[in-house]
């Protein structure tokens, strides 16, 4: 039996796993990190607490498996995608906080390039939205505001990179500065076409294409690591692929049709159309799924910022629960919310509003609500959001929605499983294991050495999951959905008014 031990660096922790060859988790081991709020708007993590968390639970995992070490054939890593770090190319010591996919600082050079009539360029070169979300606008905002590592990135006394980038960099000494695909991708620095950074992208950012890694196919080669001198072998870095194209990949979404949701942080819903470019003019972004021996694989994404976030919002800024588990208990405690909707846009809402200003509201509160209506609101607003996505991908592909498959570690919760089945109206498949993104970067990585020969061998491999059908009447879950929509116009039109 063949191991593989993979590395999932998501935006609240860190978490080593160790798999076998046809996918069984044997053993993890996880670290939090911070979430630092320089201002409203912000978002930043320290990457040198990431890195540290990184060797230490990598190492743990190691360690209480030094019988399978000689069988373990690859370390696999899949990270969260639009966070960006600039580091130092003698240490490898970050130079700046990470600024997070969530953070908007950007957002004003955004419009800048969208006044100029540059949002065209952007679209049709990385498939993305000319949008804060993505990295290039964090960039710019570094550059401009940051003359030092203006200084540094252009002498190439300092790197960028994505979240993978910096740890492969870290963990092979500094002898692999590589991305692959679909951490590129998310950059809007990077032609989806042609498979390659556009020098006319850079330009536009005010990014020095010498700062920018080596693109690499997910399955290919990023060199090998010993974890800072804590094993004695040589582990090969191989499977390196974005977290929400790592659970398309994990739930075997191979196929024009298949889709799947990925319940995190925030939400990502990715829509396999497979292996010819298209574009949405409807605020659906496209995304590069992976490469595989040169040819590229293709998927509509419907974004959602805030899910999961919300719920740890509720549990860290105003101690509403102290645990998880307990929103289940609390949701499932009412028969109804009582007309009490939670639009989450703590940092702005995604398809299909792309309102980067819009703010979080809790509408509807009467002297009824308690703690009770709160939780549940918040876990709906997740259900609502997916329908929102969903919707706007079955208008744009050309092809039949073939079921739709979930992970991520909200779908333990299956009363709001059940609720995403009822309001969505889809039949929802729910991997049994919720660590996906790992799998994926896991069987990418197996598929790279060989182990697997095709991507047919991958799905023929045995698989766990939960299905949920809907339940709910039509009409119920049409008025539930309405008020939604109702709730989101009440936060966005007093908005629009004020731009306007």
């Amino acid at each position: 039996m063949r191991y593989v031990l993979a590395l999932d660096q998501s935006t609240s922790a860190t978490k080593a796993l160790l798999f076998d060859e046809v996918g069984q988790c044997l053993d993890e081991e996880a670290r939090e990190h911070r979430q630092s709020y320089p201002q409203p708007g912000w978002v930043e993590h320290d990457a040198e607490e990431i890195w540290q968390n990184t060797l230490t639970v990598l190492r743990a995992v190691a360690e209480r498996n030094r019988s399978r070490r000689d069988d373990t054939v690859c370390l696999s890593i899949t990270n969260q995608r639009e966070t960006i770090v600039v580091f130092e190319k003698s240490t490898g010591q970050p130079l700046h906080p990470a600024i997070v996919w969530q953070c908007r600082r950007g957002d004003p050079f955004c419009s800048e390039h969208r006044e100029a009539g540059r949002e065209n360029l952007v679209h049709q070169r990385t498939g993305l939205r000319l949008d804060g979300y993505f990295s290039a606008s964090k960039l710019q905002w570094l550059v401009r505001n940051r003359p030092e590592l203006r200084e540094r990135l252009n002498s190439g006394e300092a790197l960028i990179g994505t979240i993978d980038t910096y740890l492969i960099y870290r963990l092979t000494e500094g002898r692999v500065f590589a991305t692959d695909s679909t951490n590129a991708s998310r950059t809007l620095l990077y032609d989806i076409g042609k498979l390659d950074w556009d020098a006319e992208l850079c330009a536009l950012w005010e990014i020095p294409r010498r700062a920018l890694a080596d693109v690499r196919e997910s399955g290919a080669s990023f060199g090998e690591t010993t974890l800072n001198a804590a094993l004695s072998r040589a582990l090969e870095i191989r499977g390196v692929m974005g977290d929400s194209q790592a659970s398309l990949f994990a739930q075997r979404c191979f196929d024009p049709g298949m889709a799947k949701a990925t319940f995190g942080t925030g939400s990502s819903v990715l829509l396999n159309i497979g292996h010819t470019l298209k574009h949405s003019h409807r605020g659906v972004v496209t995304s590069l799924a992976w490469v595989h021996r040169g040819q590229p694989t293709y998927a509509f994404e419907g974004i959602i910022i805030s899910s999961a976030a919300t719920l740890t919002w509720l549990r860290d800024q105003l101690g509403i629960m102290t645990d998880f588990a307990e929103m289940e208990k609390l949701a499932e405690s009412l028969s109804d919310c009582d007309g009490v909707y939670f639009v989450p846009a703590f940092s702005g809402l995604g398809l299909p509003y792309w309102q980067p200003h819009a703010r979080a509201a809790l509408l509807g509160l009467s002297g009824h609500s308690d703690r009770r209506h709160v939780v549940r609101a918040a876990l709906e607003s997740i259900a609502y959001q997916l329908r929102d996505a969903l919707e706007a991908l079955r208008v744009e592909a050309d092809v039949p929605l073939r079921g739709l498959h979930g992970d991520g570690r909200p779908t333990t919760n299956r009363w709001l499983m059940q609720f995403s089945a009822d309001i969505t109206r889809t039949d929802l498949r729910v991997a049994t294991m919720s660590n996906c993104s790992a799998l994926g970067a896991a069987l990418a990585g197996l598929l790279g050495l060989g182990v697997y020969p095709s991507v047919d061998a991958l799905a023929a491999l045995p698989r766990e999951e939960t299905r949920y059908q809907p339940e709910m009447p039509a009409t119920r879950a049409q008025s539930l959905f309405t008020g939604w929509q109702n709730a989101v116009g009440q936060v966005l039109s007093p908005l629009e008014k004020r731009l306007s």
